[in-house]
């Protein structure tokens, strides 16, 4: 049995578009939550090539209703929080966010004050690409986009989900 924690191998493009909806859908539902977009990837098959199926994700980003949004950062914990569970969602979540667990306990303190009140300001998880991000670095998008009105604040929430859904599907499929 595979560790939860770890990625699975990354199935070929031409496996993807051949699996059944059902199938297709499982595998995408971990890249984002959206019925809509996962949908709308469903339909789009059959791929062939891994660039075409990575464009038409970023393409569907462009369509995001508020709904969609709502839907996908259903799935998204708060930075620094600890990600239990086997998903492969939760294994995605816990691999994007390691860095955040070795931050100096005042910036994880900073974060989580943070992450409150950005949740008050904007109703919403603070979401981010954290990959490839220090926790600092977090923590200055973070106060930055306080700065945002709700209008900016979603166009940039839009584009870290489209950026986190691009991520998880190069390492979900090839």
């Amino acid at each position: 049995m595979t560790d939860p924690a770890e990625p699975a191998e990354p199935l070929p493009v031409g496996r993807f578009d051949e699996l059944p909806a059902t199938g297709a859908a499982d595998l995408l539902r971990a890249c984002c939550a959206a019925p809509g977009w996962i949908a709308r990837m469903v339909q789009g098959r059959p791929y062939a090539e891994r660039d075409r199926l990575l464009a038409a994700s970023d393409t569907a980003f462009g369509t995001f209703v508020q709904q969609d949004v709502d839907d996908a950062l259903a799935d998204h914990p708060r930075i620094g929080d600890r990600v239990g569970g086997g998903s492969g969602a939760a294994a995605f979540s816990r691999a994007e966010q390691a860095a955040v667990g070795d931050a100096h306990d005042q910036v994880r303190r900073d974060l989580a004050a943070g992450n409150r009140a950005y949740e008050e300001r904007f109703d919403r998880v603070f979401l981010i690409r954290a990959a490839g991000r220090s926790p600092e670095q977090i923590l200055a998008e973070l106060h930055r986009r306080m700065g945002n009105d709700d209008a900016a604040e979603v166009a940039e929430v839009v584009e870290q989900l489209r950026q986190i859904t691009r991520l998880r599907l190069q390492a979900s499929i090839r």
